[in-house]
C-alpha cells in the first residue's frame, strides 16, 4: 500500500501536479479558523468547534465548565480545562475574546492559570 501511494506521488511530482491533502486523517490537524473572534462567555459548542485544534468533545467541555462555574474573567482562564494547555491556548488566542471589545493577540498576562476564579 505504501509503495503504491509513494509511486503515485512520485508520478505526480514528475508531471508537476502534487495533490494537496489537508490533515491526512490526523485528528485535530485541520486548518480551520473562525471568520471572526468569538466571545468565550457566549460562544456555543459549534462556535468553539470552529477553533483550530478543537473537536466536539473539547468544545462541549468548555461550555459545560462555563455553565457550572460561571463566566470566564480572562481568556487565559481557558487553560484550567483539561485538554487546553499553553500550546493550544496560544494557537486559539487570535480567535477568542471576552466581551464586545477585540483584545489584540498577546494582551494581558500570559501565565499558566492554576484555578478558575469561581471554582
Amino acid at each position: 500500500m505504501f509503495l503504491r501511494v509513494g509511486g503515485i506521488l512520485a508520478v505526480a511530482l514528475m508531471f508537476g501536479q502534487v495533490p494537496v491533502v489537508s490533515g491526512f486523517g490526523i485528528p485535530g490537524n485541520t486548518t480551520k479558523s473562525p471568520a471572526r473572534t468569538i466571545d468565550i462567555n457566549k460562544a456555543s459548542v459549534k462556535d468553539f468547534e470552529m477553533l483550530p485544534g478543537f473537536g466536539s468533545y473539547l468544545a462541549q467541555q468548555v461550555v459545560t465548565f462555563r455553565e457550572k462555574h460561571g463566566p470566564f474573567h480572562r481568556v487565559e482562564d481557558l487553560m484550567v480545562i483539561k485538554g487546553i494547555g499553553f500550546k493550544k491556548w496560544k494557537q486559539i488566542r487570535p480567535y477568542i475574546r471576552i466581551g464586545q471589545g477585540k483584545e489584540p493577540p498577546g494582551s494581558g498576562e500570559i501565565e499558566r492559570v492554576q484555578s478558575h476564579p469561581r471554582s
